[in-house]
């Protein structure tokens, strides 16, 4: 964050070939958020360049007591709000990168058992379902929090919602995403 501050003091004191330092570590996971949202890979170029472009234009607002991370993710959300109000359709996939690579994969096991597999494959499959039986912001919520990395605070700050009902709606996610197992 101090390292983040000083090139962005950089970049307003005029040295803008310094803003690329601040856009490369952000660049792979803005786009992932910004297909997880979308899923429309023909808008996801240009809505990572209007996400970068807005924080370029607006680095002065920003508030460096807080987090940068925060700020291009609210402002990739709402990119991608904007482009799905004029698409008017809300399609999500969750847990899931473009790679297809799937964060409940994770399960340490080095012998392969197919019927496991299998089961695992089943209980993915399921969960997307799942996933898309719940309301639009259990989803999101559920997808920042555990595909993201991103804490309930972060998630409040980019939602930009309390903390408190985060929280709550966070703990609501997770028994209706329960009930369902």
């Amino acid at each position: 964050m101090q390292n983040e501050n000083k090139i962005i003091e950089k970049v307003l004191a005029g040295e803008t070939g310094e803003f690329e330092a601040l856009v490369n570590p952000y660049l792979k996971p803005v786009y992932n958020f910004l297909y997880n949202f979308t899923k429309d890979r023909d808008a996801l170029d240009d809505l990572t360049q209007e996400t970068f472009f807005k924080a370029w234009k607006n680095l002065k607002k920003f508030n460096q007591e807080k987090s940068f991370k925060t700020w291009i993710f609210t402002i990739a959300k709402n990119s991608a709000f904007d482009y799905l109000k004029k698409k008017k359709a809300i399609p999500f996939s969750w847990f899931e990168n473009e790679e297809g690579y799937n964060r409940l994969d994770e399960i340490a096991d080095q012998e392969f058992d197919w019927a496991e597999i299998s089961e695992k494959n089943d209980l993915e499959k399921n969960l997307k379902i799942i996933l898309e039986k719940l309301p639009e912001h259990y989803r999101v919520i559920l997808t920042l929090r555990y595909k993201d990395d991103f804490s309930l605070q972060e998630i409040a700050e980019i939602l930009e919602k309390p903390y408190n009902t985060i929280k709550s709606q966070h703990q609501r996610a997770l028994s209706a995403l329960k009930s369902y197992f």
